[in-house]
């Protein structure tokens, strides 16, 4: 899988792997900060964005297309920057490559299942109503974004989530609207894209350590608990986990610049 990407600066490499719904260009102005002090490459993951799509969506899926990603890149060793499901797929990948990694930063995901019927979280249920709404919108129906819009306003109060959506909403040539996101198999795989780390392969101390570990939670989000972090330090035994203050699950977009300054911080002193 050849994915789409850009690239900023100069320095160590870093990249920034984006979540669900999302693309490299949510992340555009964390980058430019970072582009500063590091080679920042902007990834979009299969399925989002302007890469490809597939009729699979594993986090076996999108390792994989993170590490021929670095070996086209000739990238040996990056720091990776994970957000979400992109905060999976790093933590899925420093597993099977610890040594392609210099530094791990996990922002507001922790490695659990966010599926399991002993603990159904709003997460789940909320991104399965999400999955069912954009599955079942006929845009062939609308001539603009903003009648688009209204009509995901019915079942989507958040006006913060649908302007989200609508960043995925693409032209065809037709000039008739279409999803850069391959919804289909997203909804097929939500389980898998839920799903976390089995944390019994990682028996005591016999986690994965290497390179320094910075789990980066949003202070008003449930995404990250305070009893995830025995789970966290079981798999990455030496990680930190600090938290951004008045931002919620998406924090590069609610505190960008205390987020910019804790990666900063963190990598470089």
């Amino acid at each position: 899988m050849k994915l789409n990407y850009k690239k900023l600066g100069e320095g160590p490499a870093l990249i920034i792997v984006h979540g669900l719904y999302g693309s490299l260009d949510n992340w555009l102005t964390i980058a430019k900060e970072l582009s500063q002090n590091f080679e920042v490459f902007l990834i979009d993951q299969r399925n989002h964005g302007n890469s490809p799509h597939a009729d699979s969506h594993t986090y076996s899926d999108l390792k994989d297309d993170l590490l021929e990603f670095m070996d086209d890149q000739q990238i040996d060793k990056a720091v990776l920057l994970g957000h979400s499901m992109g905060g999976k797929t790093v933590m899925f990948f420093a597993i099977d490559h610890p040594e392609r990694v210099s530094s791990l930063l996990v922002v507001d995901i922790a490695p659990k299942n966010y599926s399991k019927i002993s603990d159904y979280t709003p997460q789940t249920i909320n991104h399965e109503h999400l999955v069912s709404v954009i599955l079942n919108i006929d845009l062939s129906q609308f001539n603009s974004r903003t009648e688009i819009n209204l009509e995901l306003a019915k079942q989507i109060k958040s006006e913060k989530v649908r302007q989200f959506l609508l960043k995925n909403l693409k032209r065809n040539e037709d000039k008739s609207f279409g999803w850069k996101l391959n919804i289909e198999a997203i909804s097929k795989y939500l389980p898998q894209i839920m799903d976390g780390i089995d944390e019994s392969t990682f028996t005591k101390g016999k986690g994965i350590t290497g390179f320094p570990v910075l789990f980066i939670k949003g202070e008003e989000s449930n995404y990250i608990c305070d009893n995830d972090h025995k789970l966290i330090r079981t798999i990455f035994p030496y990680a930190e986990v600090t938290s951004i203050p008045r931002a919620g699950h998406w924090v590069h977009a609610e505190q960008p610049d205390l987020l910019v300054k804790t990666i900063n911080y963190f990598v470089l002193e």
